[in-house]
Order: structure tokens, then sequence, then C-alpha cells
């Protein structure tokens, strides 16, 4: 279900909003909490204005990175431009993909962080570990922090271990799982990093002083964010710094779901140990994750398994195996799957299309545009196109005439004229899209003009 270009972040696994969203949402549980700022791709701009668009939350900026470099400098970038706003600003790191079920727990975390924090502590959120994990990091933990409550010094890191090793380590006691939540002073961050990896801290300011402003994004400069060692905030700062603390939880009910097990931890079972989602039909299934998202699965006399349906692809997997999933994507990926990057829904800026069938010399495609957006205007060398309105209203420019369209109605844009479609109404305007030709690949388009800057 997470693809290359539709992270697991913007997906909804564990109720009707996203990951994101939800992430978003729990800060307005925060007193004085400032908008957030986001850090993401260029390429995954528009989605997450959209996500955030959808459930009411403003942004007080969203950087876009122009290459990834882990999160040491996305975390320095961010850093700049709070104290931009604001000279003693404390940043409350999240990231946008972890699943939180006591968000009462959560404030209460944040309110012990702040008081180390403002004392120029770099605090870590601990998790209390249930089992002997294989895919987390452990923090390993001393005394208590001198007039803290909360608050543990930290005396170590350790990388993921095998499960071996972790159930060492939770015999030995004094390990907490590393959640990869941060809170620290903006400006003692940055010194802190300009102590152990300066050059990312130079850069840094460089990228932020000479980026551009895209609409509503804030674009790093390239050459010198590009400059910047990859490297997260754990290798760069926390097990570098002699003023790392951690303050422990055994309650948020965290998740950062880096597996399908992970899921499974969240969801409800039935009286055979099954978590079954959509239209699932068992009979003699036990201990099974059963996933359909868009037609019936059906299983008989399996055990242990975990099964997910989309609507181009299908998982198969003993649960003991979930985490080898990412060999499976190594392999679409070395043969240039389309599944490796896309869904068959490809989300846009103006909204979203869908493959629905294709064959030789033609595709078909179910299109959604949001209300008041556009596509570009834009022409094809070896396509025409068909268009039939299913549900609100079109304004279609196709050569020099502009008509509008109602739902069934339908116009034909012949192969080399330019043209465009646009939703003036309030309502997501869908239709239907018949491609015939030669060839029928995404690139075969021209952008002569765009409302997104792609033109």
């Amino acid at each position: 279900m997470s693809r290359g270009n539709y992270a697991k972040q913007y997906l909804a696994l564990t109720g009707e909003q996203s990951l994101l969203q939800k992430t978003a949402l729990r800060l307005e549980q925060l007193p004085d909490a400032m908008p957030p700022i986001v850090v993401t791709s260029s390429e995954q701009r528009f989605l997450v204005a959209e996500q955030l668009r959808q459930i009411d939350v403003t942004p007080s900026t969203v950087i876009l990175e122009p290459v990834s470099r882990n999160t040491a400098p996305a975390t320095a970038v961010a850093a700049v431009v709070a104290l931009r706003e604001c000279s003693d600003a404390l940043l409350l790191v999240l990231p946008a993909d972890h699943a939180i079920e006591n968000e009462d727990a959560f404030v209460r975390a944040v309110s012990s962080a702040t008081d180390a924090a403002t004392n120029n502590f770099l605090v870590a959120f601990g998790i209390t570990p249930s089992e002997p994990h294989s895919g987390y990091g452990y923090i390993r933990t001393g005394p208590a922090l001198a007039n803290s409550v909360h608050a543990i010094n930290i005396e170590g890191f350790v990388e993921k271990p095998s499960v071996d090793t972790a159930r060492s380590l939770l015999e030995e006691g004094g390990y907490l799982w590393n959640s990869g939540m941060y809170m620290f002073k903006a400006a003692r961050y940055l010194a802190e990093l300009e102590a152990h990896e300066p050059h990312i801290v130079a850069q840094a300011y460089r990228a932020v002083e000479e980026a551009c402003r895209d609409d509503d994004f804030l674009r790093l400069n390239e050459e010198a964010f590009g400059a910047c060692t990859s490297i997260s905030i754990d290798h760069a700062v926390m097990e570098r710094t002699d003023h790392a603390v951690v303050i422990p939880s055994d309650d948020l009910g965290w998740n950062d779901i880096g597996s399908w097990s992970s899921l499974d931890d969240l969801a409800n079972h039935d009286e055979h140990g099954n978590a079954l989602s959509g239209d699932v039909v068992c009979e003699s299934v036990s201990n099974s994750f059963i996933r359909a998202n868009h037609r019936l699965v059906a299983a008989v006399g399996v055990d242990n398994l975990v099964i997910v349906e989309t609507p181009d692809a299908v998982l198969v997997t003993s649960r003991e195996k979930v985490q080898d999933v990412k060999k499976i994507v190594e392999r679409l990926e070395a043969a240039h799957r389309i599944e490796a990057s896309s869904h068959r829904r490809v989300f846009r800026p103006w909204g979203w299309y869908e493959r629905i069938d294709h064959g030789d010399r033609f595709q078909v495609k179910r299109i959604a545009v949001n209300p008041g957006a556009q596509l570009s205007l834009q022409l094809h060398h070896h396509r025409a196109e068909h268009w039939i309105v299913v549900k609100g209203t079109a304004v279609v420019t196709n050569g020099d005439s502009e008509t509008i369209l109602s739902e069934n109605q339908s116009t034909f844009i012949p192969l080399g004229i330019r043209h465009r479609l646009a939703n003036p109404g309030r309502i997501p305007l869908e239709l239907i899209e018949v491609q015939s030709g030669t060839y029928l690949g995404e690139d075969d388009i021209v952008r002569l003009e765009d409302t997104y800057g792609r033109a």
C-alpha cells in the first residue's frame, strides 16, 4: 500500500484520516503550540497541502527538500526557519507516519519534555518495550536527571538489534525503544549540531537564506541542501552530546507501523485471533491479518498469514516474514515495475486520476478535479481524448473555443490540439477519459501553461 509516490504517512491505516493528518491534529491539543512546520519533498508538496487542507490545518511553513538528507539536516532547516519567528523557539520533532492511540498521554509526555528542553537538554521520547522487537532502535537509560521528575539521562543508543540481542537487552533492563520523536530548543539543537557536524549548520542556513517562495512553499536552495551529509538526529547529535535525556512512556499506544504486524498490533481481533478489514470472508482461518481494499478476499484453512489486497497488487506472507516485504519492493524497483512507485490511483495537485482499463491503442481513465482547480493547458502528439462528464461541471478549452459541460455531456479532443480541463464548481468534477492513439504514456504531455509551475 505504501508506494514511492504515496508513502504510508498519506494512508488511512488506523481510521478515516491519514497518519499525517492525525499527526497534525494531535498538535492542536498542545497549549501554546504554533502552526506546524512541515518538511517534505518537492514531489509530495501538493499531496501534503491537500491533506492538511482537508482537515483545516494551515502550516506556518512547508519546506521542500530538493534531495533527501535524513532527519538531522531536515530538522536543521526547520530550526533556522523557527528561529526567524521566535528567538527562543522550542521544536517538537515528529515523524508524520507514527500512530499514537493515547493522545492524552502524548500531551502529558510533551509537557514533561518541555521542562527539560527549556533547560537546554535535548529530549528523546522513549517507549517501554513490550517485546524483544528487532525493528526498533533502543535507548540505554542512566540515572534520573537532577531536579527533574520525569527525565532520565541517556547513556547510549543501540541500533536495531537481532531478536536474540533484543531479548538480552530486555532481560538486562534499563532499555527503551527509541520512538524517533524529540524536543529541544531550536538554537540549542543548532549549537550541538555545529559542534559535531558544522558543515550541516552552515549549509542549512545557506539553504534557507537562498530559498525561494513557490506559492505556499519554501523551496530550499538545492546546491546548499544537497551539500549536507545524509545523517540522522541520533547519529549527528543525540549519540554525541552530553545533554541528551529521555522521557519514558508506557501508555502512549505508540507504533511506527513499520510492518503489517505492527498494524496488526493496533487492530481488533476476533475469537480466532484474526484481524479482518474490508470485504473478507473466512472459513477455518486463525491468527491472520487480512485487509481487502477493493474487492472480496476469501481465505480457507490458513493460519498465521498476512494478506493485503489493493486494486493492482496482492501481498501474501507469513507473519514471521512481514519485514521481508522490502525484498519484494527491491525486486520491483530493479524490474522498473510501476507498482513500486505508484498506485493505480495517481494524485496530482488538481485532484487524481485512476486507470480503469487499457489495451492496444486505447486507455480508459477515471478523473476527479477538485473544486476551483484546473489541469495545465497542454497538447499531445500521439493521442486523442474523449471526455464524458459523470458528476459536476467542466469548463473545457479545446483549441480556440471554450465550452461548459454538465453531467452526461461529452467532448472530443483531437490529437495535437491544445486543451485544458477546469472545475468552476463547488463539488468535485468527475469524468471518464478515453484515450486512443499510438502512444499513451504520461510523458506525452506538452504543458504550455500551468497553475502549479510545471510548464
